[in-house]
Formats: structure tokens, C-alpha cells, sequence
């Protein structure tokens, strides 16, 4: 006699399926609870500090922008300041020669224009690496600024260019400043839902590949040359769009904002924050512009002279990022990332002891 089984797919529970919303949507879902949190923040806070907010915004998009291009491919860049000096100018030259565009257009046309250089560079360093890589952007960092004592008259010299936007809709009642720090947030977190969902696309995977071996790479099908290139371009784009963020905020584009220190300042935060992390941007960004107040405030304190008081900025900054580092080799979300683990790991033995 022979016994009939079902067979095992009909025998078998069905698996109730989760519905999940679109990595697209959940980042903008994520972003505008983003821009709520800044919207209340610059509610309850002067003006003062809803400036240092703004000032946080368009660090972020520059840091998270050289986080893509040196912690997911690798590549050091020291330069990252001169696409923030081509995109501030190009709002800049926007506003006085071509006042009719709109805000948007002029911050689009310096993303473009910090993409445009981007790409160049990243075509021109494409083979090199190393010190190499990080000696050629340096000279793009040290040789840009310059342009402005070669074409005075058109760049403002050494004094750079000054303009004003009026941004603010006729009949808002915002205080000006207030309704310019939410333009910079709006525009930096919709740019990060961009660069988020690169980095969590296949191009951020191809970024990652060409990070750990290129040789690997290659021989999967991935083009490396062409992937570093479009690190540079994205990178470029966010660091055009952070220069132009900062022309519109402070209504000025000078060379003496944008010297090879700002771009040591811009790597020294990837590096505290957590090198490859965009959280890791964020509290590099907040690095950036609290340290520096501090430092001044305690100047003001210790009534320091003026040499020291200008340099203890960076000289603190320069011990936290140490030790930091020595810490948390990971930087700041690294640090929480294990924080977390620690917290985690007696609530699953609990767990587990419960199970057995």
C-alpha cells in the first residue's frame, strides 16, 4: 500500500510578507522630520545661534560629500575647499550680474559648476593615489583662492565680492536670518537624500568595491577609473552646493574663507565624526562649528592675546580629533555604534537565558 504526502510547498505555512515603503520615500520621510526638528530648534533660539545652525547645514553637505569620495572610495582629497570657493563665487557672480534667476537656480548652477571642476580633477587624479592624489588637490585648494588677486575686478580681489539676497516672501513675518537658515537646511537635506541613496544604490556599492581592492574590482566588471571620476563629480557637486550655501547665508564670497585650512578642516571632520559614515558628517559638522566657538569663548575667558586666541581654535581642535581617535578609532558614530553594543549585549543574554 502506498501513503500520498502532500507535497512540502503545500504543506508548508505560508510566510506573511512585511510591506516595506520605497528607500526613496523613506529617506524624504526621513529628511522632512529632519527639517521639522531644525524649524522648532530655530524657534526656541536666537539669532545667533539659529546662524550657527545654518552654519552646521552647509558643513554637512561638504563633509558628507568628501565622507563619499574618502571613506567609501578612498580617496584622500585635500581640496575639497576649492569646490566650496567655486560654488560661493558662482552665486556670488549670479547675483550681481544675473539678479532675475531665483535662489534655486543660482544654487543648482554653483552644484553644477563645483560638479564641473569635480570632474575635471577626478579625471586628472583618476591614476594617481596616495600622497600623489592628496598633493594634486592640495595645489587645486592653494591655487584657487589666487584667481582672486589675478582678475580683481572681477572676483573683488582680496576682498572678494559682496551682495544681498532678499529670499524671504513679501508678507512672512520670519525674521530674515531664521527663514535663511531653513533655506539651507531644505536645500542640504534634500541634497542628502540624494547622496544617501547613492551610497545605498549599486554606485555606492561599486564606491565600496574600488575602496577595498581595486584589482577585485576591475574583474568583477566594475570600471574603476570611471567610478573614482563620479566620486569626484558627487563629491564636488555637494562641496558646490556647501560653498553656495555659505555665499547666500553670510551675502559674501572672499578668498580668506575658503584657504587650504578649510579643507584640512573639512577631512579632520570626516575623520572625528567616523570615516564612511554620513551620521558620522553630521557630528563632524557640529565638530566643526562648536569647537570653534568654544575655543573662542574660553580665549575670551583666559583673555588671551590676539596671536593665540587666533590659533587656539585649531590647536584644540587638533587635541579632541586625537583623542578621539585614540578612543574611538571609528570617530564619534563609531564610538556610539559600540556604546550601543555594550548596551544591547545584556539585554540579548537575558534573552537567551529565557529561551533555555
Amino acid at each position: 500500500m502506498t501513503v500520498r504526502t502532500k507535497p512540502a510547498e503545500a504543506t508548508a505555512t505560508p510566510v506573511k510578507q512585511r510591506r516595506t515603503l520605497p528607500p526613496l520615500l523613506v529617506h524624504a520621510l526621513a529628511a522632512l522630520a529632519a527639517l521639522v526638528v531644525v524649524v522648532l530648534l530655530t524657534l526656541v533660539t536666537d539669532e545667533f545661534t539659529n546662524l550657527r545652525i545654518a552654519t552646521i547645514g552647509y558643513y554637512l553637505i561638504a563633509v558628507a560629500g568628501l565622507t563619499l569620495l574618502t571613506g567609501l572610495t578612498g580617496q584622500v582629497s585635500l581640496g575639497h575647499g576649492a569646490f566650496m570657493f567655486i560654488g560661493a563665487y558662482t552665486v556670488a557672480l549670479l547675483v550681481k550680474h544675473v539678479p532675475s534667476l531665483p535662489l534655486w537656480a543660482d544654487l543648482l548652477l554653483a552644484s553644477a559648476a563645483g560638479g564641473l571642476a569635480g570632474l575635471l580633477a577626478g579625471a586628472a587624479a583618476a591614476r594617481l593615489r596616495g600622497p600623489y592624489l592628496a598633493g594634486a588637490t592640495l595645489a587645486l585648494a592653494v591655487g584657487l583662492p589666487a584667481l582672486t588677486r589675478k582678475f580683481p575686478d572681477f572676483l573683488g580681489g582680496s576682498n572678494g565680492l559682496s551682495f544681498t539676497v532678499h529670499s524671504r516672501p513679501n508678507g512672512v513675518g520670519v525674521p530674515e536670518l531664521r527663514w535663511q537658515t531653513w533655506i539651507v537646511w531644505l536645500s542640504v537635506l534634500l541634497a542628502l537624500v540624494l547622496v544617501v541613496n547613492i551610497v545605498r544604490g549599486r554606485l555606492g556599492r561599486d564606491f565600496r568595491a574600488v575602496r577595498d581592492d581595486e584589482v577585485a574590482a576591475a574583474l568583477s566588471g566594475i570600471a574603476v577609473g570611471r567610478t573614482k571620476i563620479l566620486a569626484f563629480l558627487v563629491s564636488a557637486v555637494c562641496g558646490g552646493l556647501a560653498g553656495g550655501l555659505q555665499a547666500f547665508l553670510l551675502g559674501t564670497a572672499a578668498p580668506g574663507s575658503f584657504t587650504p585650512a578649510l579643507s584640512l578642516s573639512l577631512l579632520a571632520a570626516v575623520v572625528l565624526g567616523g570615516l564612511g559614515s554620513l551620521w558620522g558628517a553630521l557630528w563632524g559638522a557640529v565638530a566643526l562649528v562648536y569647537f570653534q566657538a568654544w575655543s573662542e569663548d574660553l580665549a575670551d575667558v583666559l583673555h588671551l592675546n590676539t596671536d593665540v586666541a587666533n590659533n587656539l581654535p585649531l590647536a584644540v581642535y587638533g587635541v579632541i580629533l586625537i583623542v578621539v581617535v585614540l578612543a574611538f578609532p571609528r570617530g564619534i558614530q563609531g564610538g556610539f555604534s559600540k556604546l550601543r553594543g555594550l548596551l544591547r549585549r545584556p539585554a540579548e543574554k537575558k534573552e537567551n537565558h529565557e529561551n533555555h
